[in-house]
């Protein structure tokens, strides 16, 4: 518990005056790996920073609540630093400017994912690109980075807030708990790196008897290189915060279908996954099934189903049975029900823009509106809502959606001695609503949407996973490179998440989305047949059953086996190790135009003493020395471009 008690932790002005300068009173209670400690000031501000110690990591977590205890407004609170601390990595190497460039291995690496922006860099993590005469977010002593979510979406935009700041073989990984705008600054200094992370605007008063939380802080400490930080992370979040390893451990294999789409189509389509063998668990209602007045569309691309979105009315005319004949038949056949909502959006013409504008934050020339969930009937109203509708209809999986910038509707209602409070109220809604959903139904999972991942942060993770982490992959032929690209970067910061086949009937691109949940979009739209051609029903049983086969690698350790690359001159490998189990797997990936018909790639977790059977899923074997795939490496030959390989290696 050293690190938590030799850091304050967070930091904030009162009045004008820093916390190092003010007076009040501290007490600690220690339970075990939990840490209590209360700040009380005269004005009647209290400050409980609640922290635990995940001993086996050796990581922390901590969050702090702040409350008026008093029959007054507090003094104004600002410079509110949810996490102020510092680090201690090693001596940091600092060079005088001069005409050399860096040697990048002597300086303090900041391996920040990009956030998921509809391009193959999302959730890219590397920080060696060369930007002029420096790498970009390789700092020296007496240097600084800082960044910052976009929009009010937690990893939209340039920035997700996971970071891994690693010097010469020591490293600790830092994750900001907040789905909404937060910032960071991060200062290297002679043998210390301080960290400074933030809800980015705050500057409010307390009014009399109010009670906040702010953002969290998850810091675990690491020896080895990126990639054992990396995989200790992955393994602490597995471990200690995932809802879906309470909830079976693994994520759905879905079809999709599209919400417009009729009932008795629906079902038709239903069937015949179940009659040929098809292996999906989840059967995905997407967007379009809502609105009093909606007509059925054939796809996402007709109809005003959009300006409907606030009406979570079902619409009579596309599911007059209200979808219960659909779940009725998906629990027939043994699967499972997912349905899309987007409760925080709303259009303006929406029947509850009239019937319940205190229920809403509206801008100008928008015709979007925000539910504000830091209004309690507007929150009572919502989670009624939801509530009724998984009881009611049987769904098994909740997706909430998010197409928008809530930042500017948040701001737009705070007053100057009150800013922040809106966006926080909101942000502490979104986590009572899921909390409240997962308490009352104990089996259902939660995917988590905002455009794709545009809202992943360690809060979200804790209660869903991003089933649809990008969307790179709405097209109906996604780019397999950036899918394969997406699988290997999302990897390293979460062990649950989720790609999309895409439409196309092809072995590459089916192989390309493998990851821990996929889903398939074959049945999505009623513009394309489904089910009259034999060979494809064939194929797409047999590709299912092979995902199935493999789908337990993708949630345990990983290591880049070559720079994860979109062109189509390259190719793409990673390994899957499985430690515990002396076992693991391989994707190995040649793109279309790559020259290369052989590559060497070598293994990680591997004993260098012991043989290992080195089995190809499509057929062969082969025996290799541990020695061998830790030194030379696996040899592959592909001689055909747009192929996928699949090699399940054991330890004899």
């Amino acid at each position: 518990m050293n690190f938590l008690k030799n850091n304050t932790r967070f930091s904030l002005t009162l009045g004008g005056v820093p916390l190092s300068e003010q007076k009040y009173t501290v007490e600690h209670k220690e339970n075990g790996c939990e840490l209590t400690t209360v700040y009380t000031f005269a004005c009647g501000l209290k400050i409980t920073n609640i922290a635990k110690k995940y001993e086996s990591f050796d990581a922390y977590e901590w969050v702090s609540w702040l409350e008026n205890t008093s029959k007054e407004n507090t003094e104004i609170i600002s410079e509110l630093c949810d996490g102020d601390f510092e680090l201690a990595l090693g001596e940091i190497k600092q060079k005088a400017r001069s005409p050399w460039i860096p040697d990048p291995d002597e300086l303090l690496k900041i391996y920040n994912p990009c956030g998921s922006n509809w391009s193959k860099n999302e959730f890219s993590s590397f920080p060696e690109e060369l930007s002029g005469d420096r790498f970009v977010n390789c700092i020296r002593a007496g240097e600084e980075r800082s960044f910052r979510a976009a929009g009010g979406r937690s990893s939209g935009g340039v920035n997700a807030p996971f970071f891994n700041i690693h010097n010469n073989g020591v490293g600790a990984v830092v994750a900001i708990g907040w789905t909404g705008q937060w910032n960071c600054k991060i200062q290297a200094k002679c043998d210390t790196v301080r960290v400074q992370t933030k809800i980015e605007d705050t500057h409010f008063v307390l009014l009399p008897g109010e009670k906040i939380r702010t953002s969290s802080v998850v810091v675990m400490n690491y020896t080895g290189d990126f990639f054992d930080g990396q995989n200790k992370w992955r393994r602490l979040v597995k471990e200690e915060f995932s809802v879906i390893t309470k909830r079976g451990g693994k994520g759905p294999f879905c079809a999709g279908i599209w919400g417009g789409m009729t009932s008795d189509r629906v079902i038709e389509r239903v069937d015949i996954l179940s009659e040929n063998g098809i292996p999906v668990e989840y059967i995905w209602m997407d967007a379009g099934w809502y609105g009093e007045t909606t007509q059925p569309t054939l796809s996402e691309y007709e109809g005003d189903w959009a300006e409907h979105t606030g009406d979570w009315t079902i619409s009579p005319h596309i599911h007059p049975l209200g979808m219960k004949d659909i779940t009725a038949r998906i629990r027939e056949v043994g699967k499972k029900f997912i349905l899309w909502f987007e409760p925080e959006r709303i259009r303006k013409n929406a029947p509850i823009v009239k019937e319940h504008p205190e229920y809403l934050i509206s801008l100008e020339n928008t015709n979007n509106v925000l539910l504000n969930l830091g209004n309690e009937e507007a929150f009572n109203y919502i989670h009624g809502l939801l509530s009724s509708y998984i009881r009611e209809i049987g769904i098994n999986c909740y997706r909430q959606d998010f197409n928008f910038e809530p930042l500017p509707y948040w701001r737009s209602a705070d007053s100057e001695t009150r800013r922040g409070i809106t966006e926080i109220k909101h942000v502490m809604g979104l986590y009572r609503l899921w909390d409240a959903l997962l308490e009352e139904f104990p089996e259902l999972i939660i995917d988590n949407c905002a455009s794709g991942g545009r809202r992943l942060d360690i809060e979200t993770l804790k209660r869903s996973l991003p089933l649809w982490r990008s969307d790179a992959q709405c097209p109906a032929n996604p780019i397999p490179e950036m899918t394969q690209m997406h699988t290997m970067n999302f990897a390293l910061w979460m062990p649950y998440h989720g790609s999309g086949s895409g439409r196309v009937y092809d072995t590459y691109r089916f192989r390309s989305a493998f990851s821990p949940s996929m889903t398939t979009n074959y049945t999505f739209s009623a513009s394309d047949t489904f089910g009259d051609d034999k060979e494809k029903l064939e194929w797409f049983r047999k590709m299912g059953e092979e995902y199935l086969s493999v789908r337990q690698y993708f949630s345990c350790d990983v290591y880049h086996l070559c720079v994860p690359d979109v062109s189509v001159g390259s190719w793409n490998a990673a390994q899957w190790n499985r430690p515990e189990q002396n076992d693991g797997m391989i994707q190995i990936f040649k793109h279309s135009r790559s020259p290369f018909n052989t590559a060497s790639f070598k293994l990680r977790g591997i004993d260098p003493e012991k043989n290992y059977l080195i089995r190809d899923i499509y057929g062969g074997e082969r025996t290799v020395s541990g020695q061998v795939l830790c030194t030379e490496g696996l040899t592959v030959t592909l001689t055909e471009g747009n192929t996928a390989k699949i090699y399940i290696y054991k330890q004899i």
